[in-house]
C-alpha cells in the first residue's frame, strides 16, 4: 500500500466509485463515523457517466489499518470500486482560496508571490486580496506557508481530487 506523509500523519489516497444516487455520501461518511476512521480531506463529483460520482478520500491510517476502511467500504451496496492511488502514479490537484493581509507596503510582495505560484487575484480590498490557486497539494502548502507571514484571515482548500496516470 503507498502512504505519504503530511505533517507527521500516515494518508493513503482512494478513489472510490459509487452510484450517483441520493445518500450514498451520508452513507460513506457514517460509516467512517461509526468506525472513528478519520478522513483527512474528501471530494465528490459525478464522473463522465452521470449515473456514477467518484470520491476522492485522503485517510489517516493512524486512526485504523486501510485494509479495513477498504473492507468496511466495499459492503456498502453502492460502492462499485475502491483503488488505491500511489502518490507517484496519480495526478492529484486541490483548489485553494485565501484572503491574505496586503496594505499597501506589502501589496507588491504578495502580488510578486501569486504570480510566481501562477495563482490569480480574484477580489481586492483595502487592506486585503483574495487569492485563488489550484496545483498539485504540495505547491498549495508552500504558497500557504509563504503567505502566512503577511497574515491569512481566510482559507479554503477543495480537498484533493486524483486520477491515475496515463501510461504512453
Amino acid at each position: 500500500m503507498a502512504a505519504f506523509e503530511t505533517s507527521g500523519e500516515k494518508l493513503h489516497l482512494l478513489s472510490v466509485l459509487v452510484e450517483n444516487k441520493a445518500g450514498v455520501l451520508a452513507r460513506v461518511a457514517g460509516l467512517f463515523s461509526r468506525r472513528a476512521f478519520n478522513i483527512h480531506s474528501l471530494a465528490v463529483a459525478p464522473t463522465e457517466d452521470a449515473k456514477f460520482s467518484r470520491i476522492t478520500m485522503v485517510v489517516d491510517v493512524e486512526s485504523a489499518p486501510l485494509e479495513q476502511m477498504v473492507k468496511q467500504l466495499d459492503k456498502l451496496i453502492n460502492v462499485l470500486s475502491i483503488t488505491e492511488l500511489s502518490p507517484e502514479q496519480a495526478i492529484q490537484r486541490e483548489l485553494l482560496l485565501v484572503t491574505v493581509d496586503a496594505e499597501a507596503a506589502v501589496r507588491g510582495q504578495v502580488i510578486e508571490l501569486v504570480q510566481v505560484f501562477e495563482g490569480r487575484i480574484v477580489n481586492v480590498g483595502h487592506e486585503q486580496i483574495m487569492v485563488s490557486l489550484e496545483g498539485a497539494p504540495d505547491k498549495l502548502d508552500d504558497f500557504e506557508n509563504l503567505l502566512r507571514p503577511y497574515g491569512i484571515s481566510a482559507i479554503q482548500r477543495t480537498g484533493r481530487i486524483a486520477l491515475p496516470r496515463l501510461h504512453n
